[in-house]
């Protein structure tokens, strides 16, 4: 027997005991014609944005059409997916303390809030740029985090797809 529910904005396949996540993005397909049609409204301004593409593990730093920056990061698990959407920077910290059921994490730096408690911030925990390793954020090398980081400001669009 399958079955098809809708949990907390996930999509979840359920074949007997079996539980499979897909993306939010693949279980609402108008998300991922929303996330196009606002990379092509951005590109057509002239305001700064980010970029993230979880499919090749990248960032991309946008003014209007001009890409200025680009680096690659490390997005969520499978188990804690970063989820794909348009954002905008919420909350900037130097430095903050991030804490899970699994993990405590004293001064993480370069630290944008962007959707609760997700964020783009540097890691200096770990190298494995190009991996999803998170628990849904977005890290980022420091160096490149802290370019990112004076960047931005408060309101700066984020545009996350697969």
């Amino acid at each position: 027997m399958v079955a098809k529910y809708l949990l907390s904005a996930l999509a979840i396949l359920i074949i007997g005991d079996l539980w499979l996540f897909t993306s939010r993005v693949l279980g609402n397909p108008q998300l991922k014609s929303t996330i196009a049609q606002r990379i092509d409204n951005l590109k057509r301004s002239t305001r700064p944005w980010i970029e993230i593409d979880l499919s090749e593990q990248h960032l991309f730093a946008w003014k209007g059409k001009e890409q200025i920056f680009d680096t690659n990061i490390s997005s969520g698990k499978v188990i804690t997916p970063t989820y794909p959407g348009a954002y905008n920077i919420q909350r900037k910290y130097p430095q903050d303390r991030m804490r899970g059921t699994d993990y405590d994490i004293p001064n993480v730096p370069y630290v944008l809030y962007y959707d609760r408690g997700y964020a783009l911030h540097g890691a200096y925990w770990h190298d494995n740029f190009g991996t999803p390793v998170s628990h849904g954020c977005i890290n980022l090398p420091m160096d490149n985090a802290k370019w990112l980081f004076d960047w931005t400001k408060i309101g700066t669009d984020i545009v996350i797809h697969e």
